[in-house]
């Protein structure tokens, strides 16, 4: 084959090559990181549900369906550590504690933010009675202390445990805090929810609030914590919550409360004791909340401060055996207190912005500028042009080539057969 030929042949194969695999080549990568994640995911085994309900409490009423669960974003809240589902410290760490029996636990500095170590700190579980917390972080918020709230029958009756509202009975919002807070009232619970607007609208205002917090795995689906469909929170939300509720004076002060005077419903007054056993044996103890139910098993949120230093540990999913949850609680703690400043993430002061769907490459004012386009993980997109243009691009540019090379082609034979010709002619042929 001659060389032009050769040349031309060439130039195609590798031209044709180049625009053909460069989209390919994209989708391989996209491929390959779902492929990852999806493996991550895999072997997570909460991280998009709690584990299987054991009675009928999530089953939808007639005519519903269970709500979707929530979206698990893309990259791990507080830092990429914080995705993984085993245990989670600092490099050359001491090991935690035995006897711990929560199934995810964190432990976390309130001031700086750092995570000093957790377990599953993402694996979604109940929260149980400590979704109170976040009910009262919306009451501190939006509600005065000494604002008059009258009880109805309709919170009498809710499924207990309880404080023992009267119908008709006048309380302060501050004293139904106490009554939430140290005693677990799943009336006082339906009483200011209904302050808030009712129980759909508090629902929407405390899943806003997580949200807004940056507590993305968690769904309020009753005021009091009681089980319900989708109902959902991890370790790293309860923390990031608890952390929020405290910069509340009015939540601050109602929870490190041991006891307070509460109306009775007969006249006169009662005494609530709180449940959080730690104000009475943990030195530094400033506050917690405690839950359970058949779904959740117990629960725990609790925090306590030494030397200027305010920790706050997270257990859910745990057992009462052979140690109270409270006491397992304390030995994280104390693990915490003993463990530098550095961590293995952070708690944020916010949720993530999402990111645009287009962002532009060039100024507005360049007429021939384009714009990349992203999916929703924030991958570039192979564009119209990157699939299909770029291939007829590179077939037309190599049709320039090959007529290029045949018109020179033709142009020096005819350049030498004119020259055999002038010889022959002054030869004499």
């Amino acid at each position: 084959m001659p060389f032009t030929h050769r040349l031309i042949v060439a130039l195609v194969l590798a031209t044709a090559t180049a625009a053909f695999a460069a989209p390919t080549g994209t989708a391989q990568q996209a491929d390959a990181g779902s492929a990852r994640q999806a493996v991550g995911s895999a072997q997570c085994a909460n991280r998009e549900t709690p584990p299987p309900p054991v009675d009928t409490s999530e089953q939808p009423a007639p005519g519903q369906k269970a709500p979707t669960p929530l979206e698990v974003p893309e990259k791990p809240i507080g830092g990429d550590r914080l995705g993984e589902c085993g245990l989670i410290l600092p490099p050359n760490s001491a090991q935690p504690p035995s006897g711990i029996t929560a199934a995810t636990w964190m432990i976390a500095d309130m001031d700086s933010g750092a995570v000093l170590a957790a377990y599953d700190p993402h694996g979604r579980q109940r929260p149980a009675s400590i979704m109170k917390v976040l009910l009262a972080m919306v009451v501190a918020k939006e509600l005065r202390g000494d604002l008059v709230v009258t009880a109805s029958a309709e919170d009498t009756q809710q499924e207990c445990t309880c404080v023992g509202l009267r119908d008709g009975g006048q309380y302060t919002v501050r004293e139904l805090l106490h009554g939430l807070l140290l005693t677990s009232g799943n009336d006082v619970a339906h009483t200011l929810a209904r302050q808030l607007g009712g129980v759909p609208n508090a629902l929407r205002k405390m899943n806003a609030m997580a949200r807004e917090l940056g507590a993305l795995d968690t769904r309020a689906v009753t005021p009091s914590g009681l089980d319900g469909p989708g109902t959902s929170t991890s370790a790293y939300d309860v923390a990031l919550i608890f952390r929020g509720a405290m910069k509340y004076e009015e939540f601050a002060n109602a929870i490190k409360l041991k006891q307070a005077q509460f109306p009775g419903r007969n006249g006169g007054t009662i005494m609530l004791t709180n449940d959080n056993r730690l104000l009475n044996s943990y030195e530094g103890a400033i506050g917690g909340k405690t839950g359970f139910t058949d779904d959740s098993l117990h629960t725990y949120v609790g925090a306590a401060e030494r030397n200027g230093r305010r920790l706050v540990v997270v257990l859910l999913r745990g057992q009462q055996t052979p140690t109270r949850l409270d006491a397992q609680a304390a030995k994280l703690l104390d693990y915490g207190f003993a463990m530098g400043p550095g961590g293995v993430g952070k708690l944020v002061d916010g949720a993530p912005q999402p990111k645009p769907n287009v962002v532009p490459t060039q100024s507005a004012d360049d007429n021939d500028s384009d714009a990349v386009a992203v999916d929703e993980r924030g991958r570039q997109e192979p564009t119209a042009f990157g699939t299909v243009g770029l291939p007829i691009t590179a077939a037309a540019g190599v049709g320039l080539v090959a007529a290029l090379l045949l018109f020179i082609r033709n142009k020096r034979a005819k350049a030498a057969r004119a020259r055999r010709q002038a010889a022959q002619a002054a030869q004499g042929f």
